[in-house]
C-alpha cells in the first residue's frame, strides 16, 4: 500500500529535553520499543548503531496498540509510523520531536487472489494509496 518514515513521540517533558540534539540525544534516553521480531525494530537498531547511539530500553511490546497506553506517561520515548503522527498526538497526549525518512515502516494488503477483486477490498487499497501515502 505505501511505506513511511517514522516519527519519535514521548510525553511532553521528556519530548522537550530530547528535541535539541535529536538524534544524538537518543544515546542512553530511555526507550519503549518493538520487540526484536519486528521489522520496526530491526530497522531502528541499524539506525541507532549506524549513529552510534544507545538507548536504554526500559519496555518491549509485541503489539503496538498496547505501547500507545503508555504514551502519555513518561516511561520513554518510542517511534510510530509518521503517517499516523497527527493521530498519535492527538489520540495519546504524546509529542513528536524528531523523525527519520532511514527508518521506513511498510503497510500491505494480503489476499489470496492475484489481482484485487473484492469491491471493498479494492476500496481500501486505493484509499490507503490516496490518503495515506499519494
Amino acid at each position: 500500500l505505501g511505506e513511511c518514515g517514522l516519527t519519535f513521540f514521548a510525553a511532553p517533558r521528556l519530548a522537550e529535553e530530547l528535541e535539541p540534539g535529536f538524534p544524538g540525544s537518543l544515546d542512553g534516553a530511555p526507550a519503549m520499543l518493538p520487540t526484536r521480531a519486528t521489522a520496526m525494530r530491526r530497522s531502528l537498531e541499524r539506525w541507532f548503531d549506524a549513529l552510534d547511539v544507545r538507548p536504554r530500553v526500559v519496555a518491549e511490546f509485541d503489539d503496538q496498540a498496547l505501547l500507545m497506553v503508555f504514551a502519555p506517561d513518561e516511561l520513554g520515548f518510542f517511534a510510530a509510523p509518521s503517517v499516523i503522527g497527527d493521530e498519535v498526538g492527538d489520540r495519546y497526549g504524546a509529542v513528536p520531536f524528531g523523525e527519520t525518512e532511514e527508518c521506513r515502516e511498510r503497510f500491505f494488503a494480503i489476499t489470496a487472489e492475484r489481482k484485487l477483486k473484492h469491491p471493498a477490498v479494492a476500496a481500501i487499497t486505493e484509499a490507503a494509496r490516496s490518503s495515506l501515502f499519494g
